[in-house]
Parts: structure tokens; sequence; C-alpha cells
């Protein structure tokens, strides 16, 4: 069974398509004749959804990423059917109406971008659908020693006509702030305040204490059963997790969709994942440009990187709490060591700055609790991060509609 697994992103080094991949020891490079590509990632499935199209474009080594590829005009045809995408957010395309793809449908992409540039796919047809037989966690040590969770997934086709798999997952999980309270502070108005910088205690009606995040898989994550004697897979691991992640200290829950892709699907990440994979920018062997289905109606001879898959998915969700697997062990440290502090309320010297007051006016803190006993370096209140007494800056106080507890 192969095994692929990579994190998504893409820039051109001299008109070559690469991965990042790590350096020894930092260099300067100046990279010329660069030349920005379309990238579109589009896998159209078999469940009745909205329908999903990311477009971007190339970016060099040294910018931060990629830029989003806005304002386009984005159809997906098939079945006599015209599915029109409009944009969500900068770069991410949704279907109007939410359809299912069919199988013996041949369906194509088609791309206008606002500069008047027009690409399409080849057509590809639905894939046969394989059911996931079991998702499941446990507790294990991996390859490099440490010790976590592991998300493991099977599935089985007695036709054996699927063979190429991929997974996406999507987990959401519930956060506890440590230092909740239920009294907060405000800057006193210059009006009323006796002392310089005076900040006085209130309700807190703002801060939650339990939340819900929700992350989504960043990886092509691939397997292939080519090489077995059945189209099995067996405890192939989705997504590990170090047993010190916060993200795993109460409840949490993972939704893994399975994939069953065409050969030449599989072979186009596969092929990516090699890419990927080089030691070196500088190695002997160059990779060349990495083509998928999507091409230029206006350019021949323009670059266009990516892929359109119609994919038959199927998807099992499970929940677990951190105690069902480390029972009665310590949970995982916070996202933040959340450290008590109590600063003082206004610098000696001229000009005097207010520092407790402007941490809650930019809403940087949350109160503890006094300070009875302050130094002359100390102010009234203890105060730690927000995060660490407001679970809404890194969740939402809703959950989700899916979420159940035990």
């Amino acid at each position: 069974m192969k095994i692929i697994t990579h994190r998504i992103g893409v820039f051109v080094l001299t008109a070559t398509w690469l991965l990042a991949s790590s350096c020894i020891e930092p260099i300067d490079v100046v990279f010329e004749d660069f030349e920005s590509a379309i990238v579109v990632e589009a896998t159209i499935t078999d469940k009745m959804e909205v329908q999903r199209v990311f477009l971007t474009r190339t970016f060099e080594f040294e910018d931060e990423g990629p830029l989003a590829e806005r304002n386009a005009n984005v159809t997906v045809t098939g079945g006599g059917n015209t599915f029109v995408f409009t944009e969500s957010s900068p770069g991410v395309y949704l279907s109007q109406l939410p359809f299912a793809a069919q199988p013996s449908t041949p369906y194509q992409l088609s791309v206008q971008t606002q500069d008047g540039r027009s690409y399409s796919s080849s057509e590809m047809t639905l894939t046969r659908a394989t059911q996931i037989d079991d998702v499941r966690v446990e507790r294990i040590t991996n390859d490099f020693g440490v010790e976590g969770i592991a998300v493991l997934v099977d599935s089985f086709d007695p036709s054996g006509s699927s063979v190429n798999y991929r997974y996406q997952y999507e987990e959401t999980y519930k956060v506890i702030a440590p230092f909740w309270n239920p009294t907060g502070l405000e800057k006193v108005p210059a009006a009323e305040a006796e002392v310089l910088c005076e900040v006085r205690l209130i309700p807190d009606t703002v801060s939650e204490q339990i939340c819900f995040t929700t992350e989504y898989s960043n990886a092509i994550i691939q397997t292939n059963t080519s090489d077995l004697n059945e189209d099995r897979v067996s405890n192939f691991m989705v997504r590990f997790i170090p047993r010190d992640k916060h993200i795993i200290s109460h409840r949490y829950s993972i939704l893994v969709r399975q994939f069953v892709q065409s050969n030449s699907a599989y072979n186009f990440y596969e092929t990516l994942n090699e890419f990927s994979g080089n030691d070196s920018f500088f190695s002997q062997t160059q990779p060349g440009f990495l083509e998928g289905n999507i091409g230029s109606d206006t350019n021949a001879e323009e670059k266009v990187l990516g892929y359109f898959d119609v994919a038959s998915v199927q998807e099992q969700r499970i929940f677990f709490n951190y105690d069902d697997l480390f029972p009665g062990e310590d949970l995982p440290p916070y996202v933040d060591p959340c450290s008590p502090a109590a600063p003082i309320l206004v610098t000696p010297g001229l000009p005097p700055r207010c520092v407790l007051s402007t941490m809650v006016e930019e809403n940087l803190v949350r109160y503890v609790g006094n300070n009875d006993s302050p130094d002359q370096n100390e102010g009234p209140y203890l105060i730690v991060p927000r995060v660490c007494g407001d679970c809404t800056e890194i969740g939402n106080a809703t959950a989700p509609e899916f979420w159940i507890e035990e």
C-alpha cells in the first residue's frame, strides 16, 4: 500500500512548480523570469452539497503565500446542466445550488478570469463509491517516539475497482478557558477616576468559558491498494494527534471523508508529492512543469496548475473524550501558559504611561482576582491573556448542530 501525504503549497522556481521543502541553512536567492500561473483545486462529489472550487496564483519563493484569484466566472457543466459558482471569500467559489455528480455523466470545469483569460478541464466522470467500514481512534506511539492518538480508517471494495483513495478530515473540539471569570475590568473614565489610569471591576457579559473550534485538513492524504491481494484499506492513519495537543483536552470530534480517485488523479497527486520531496531546490534531477487536466482555451503555451476531479465520497464522524484514552492522566497544556500577572496601573516618571488600563481597553487581558498584597512594581489586580479567560478568541460559543455530549 502506497501512502502519500503532503501539505498543499505552490510556488514557481524558474517556471517549475515545486512544493516548499526545508533547507539546511538560509541563503539569499533572487529568482528571475517568474511567470505567474493560475492554480485550480476542484473536486466535485456525488454528495448532494454545495460544491467548491479554489482559485489562486502561483507565488515566488520569497513571498508569504499564494494570492487568491478574484472575480472569476466559474461553471461546471454535465448532464445537460450548468452549475454556476460564485465567490464566497477570496479565491473560494461555491456552487449557487447544491448538486451531486451522477454516474456515467461527463463533467467539465470552465473558468474565466477577470482579465479575460479562459480555462477548461478535461471531461471527468464519477468514480465508483466505496463505503467506509470503520473510523476509530487508538492510543499509539508513532515512529518518532511521540505518544498520541491515531485516527484509523478501514474500507473494502469487493469488486477491486476502487484502488485509489484520498482522505480529508474536519475536526471540531471543545475549548474550556481555564481562567474564565464572571467579573471583568474596565477603565474608569477620567472624569470619574480618583487616581491616574484607574480601572474597576464590572460584570463580564462578553467572555465565554466553553467554545468549539473547527479546523480542516490542509494536506493531501492518499493511499493505493494496487500492490495488495484485495482492494482493502486497513488501519490507515488519516490523522495523528500528539497527546500534548490542547485540541484533545476535553471532547473531540473528527469527520473523515473518503474519496475514490481515478488513476489520473492519483498519479497527479503522487507526482506532486514526489516534487515536494526534493532534498534541494538545486538537486541534479530537476522536475519539470507538473501538468494536470486543466488548460488554457486562449493560449496553448500558458501554464496552468491543478486538477479537476469528480470523485465519489463517503464520510463518517466519531467523538471521543481525552479520558477515554488517557484515563486519570493530566490534561494536555492549554494553548497558552496562562501565567497570572499584576501589571502596575501607571509607570513612574514623565510622561506617565497607563499600563493595565491600556491592556483592558485593547481587550488583551481578563481578570483573575485581586492582588491583595502588591509590591511597588505590581498593581491591584491579577490578569491573564484574554485567551485564558475568554475562549471566543479561538472558538465559537455556539455548539455545532452535529455536536453531541456523552
